[in-house]
């Protein structure tokens, strides 16, 4: 890592590089004197000291970001793409150190966004841009707020922790039995999120051809975070769904009751880029002649690698998934396993797809394996066209 690397620009400071990128940032046209002193910092008489994080970030950042990370007026900047407001929290700590880095290494373009933020990969060392990021994260003083450390990737069954601002669509099944699944998810406050699912079935009309199909039941829950902590990386959140019972019985499409469904999520950092999750609720239905009670468990264990050191996110994971039904007479325990991996599709990585294999381990007859889909949008980074 040792010593800034130079840019080739003869007879320029490392200062002087430095507020040379941000004024091509910014479209400006400025001259430097020998000693290195910009007109990025016109409102000082003291260069910065780069032997610190803010030093860094007044030399390299600050003049479009503002000395208080709000952004400062694009009309001194010369370009018309918004400037984040790094003290919203909403905004701000939604994605990893690793991703923050990566932007600021090599631009803007390298995640699909406007060319507008240079890269710093040639001005500064990796542990200074280690430590701009770090000077980053104290523009958001709001701890409630989870870490995007924490948002590790979604399986396709079990609910994760961390709370989303996501669509997904997931579809699952066989050749006689489709079911597909539309999820909302939006985030509430610093902790909660609110989220409803519409369910839709197709299964073939017990052999005579013909496909029955329709809506099932809607579902609609919230669940929030009660802690977190990005040094220990783990974070634990609660929730509660309901069912309502719209889907059709008689297709087999519905329970034809309400139906609760309390749960605890947690989400584990592991060594390695991996991960863990678990989830543990209950299905508790109004009119138990309808449908059983039933206690879930599903486990996650992943691990995430990436296509050279900026490319594609590949997440395989193996999912655990076990259910007790309790029956009039008898309880009956089933398992499943699902190994499966998820891939980022575009640049910014905010399109994802899933695919996996569902496989039951006891209990066989009459549950076939099931290859099961998902495509999901993370909505608040960008448009479903946007970052490609």
């Amino acid at each position: 890592m040792g010593e800034i690397r130079a840019l080739k620009i003869p007879g320029r400071s490392l200062l002087g590089r430095i507020a040379i990128l941000a004024i091509i940032a910014a479209g400006g046209t400025f001259l430097f004197t020998t000693a290195g002193m910009s007109s990025a910092w016109h409102s000082s008489q003291q260069m910065p000291d780069l032997s610190t994080r803010k030093g860094l970030y007044e030399a390299g950042c600050q003049y479009c970001h503002g000395d208080d990370g709000r952004g400062v007026d694009l009309s001194t900047v010369g370009f018309d793409v918004p400037l984040p407001d790094l003290t919203d929290c909403s905004f701000a700590t939604r994605e990893p150190d690793a991703d923050w880095f990566i932007v600021t290494h090599q631009g803007g373009p390298v995640r699909g966004f406007a060319n507008n933020m240079p890269a710093f990969g040639e001005a500064f060392t990796d542990e200074q841009i280690r430590q701009v990021v770090g000077y980053l994260r104290t523009f958001c003083t709001d701890n409630r707020w989870p870490r995007g450390e924490l948002n590790f990737p979604r399986a396709i069954i079990t609910e994760k922790a961390y709370p989303e601002d996501e669509a997904v669509f997931t579809l699952g099944g066989n050749a006689d039995d489709l079911r597909g699944r539309f999820l909302y998810e939006q985030r509430v406050g610093p902790t909660g999120q609110f989220e409803v699912a519409v369910p839709v079935g197709f299964r073939q009309n017990n052999g005579q051809g013909s496909w029955l199909g329709g809506v099932g039941d809607i579902e609609v829950g919230y669940k929030r975070v009660f802690a977190h902590s990005v040094n220990n990386g783990t974070i634990f959140s609660g929730g509660l769904s309901a069912t309502l019972p719209s889907g059709n019985e008689d297709k087999e499409l519905g329970k034809g009751t309400f139906v609760f469904e309390p749960f605890v999520s947690a989400g584990f950092a592991l060594p390695r880029n991996s991960f863990a999750h678990v989830q543990i609720g209950f299905e508790l239905p109004i009119d138990a002649d309808k449908a059983d009670r039933e206690l879930f468990w599903r486990g996650v264990f992943g691990t995430t690698l990436t296509a050279g050191p900026w490319g594609r996110s590949f997440s395989p994971m193996v999912e655990l998934l076990g259910v007790s039904e309790f029956e009039e007479e008898a309880t009956v325990n089933l398992f499943d396993v699902l190994p499966q991996v998820q891939v980022t599709l575009n640049t910014r990585q905010h399109i994802m797809a899933n695919v996996g294999v569902r496989l039951p381990v006891n209990r066989t007859e009459g549950r076939p394996t099931q290859i099961i889909f998902y495509l999901l949008w993370e909505w608040f980074d960008g448009g479903l066209f946007d970052g490609w």
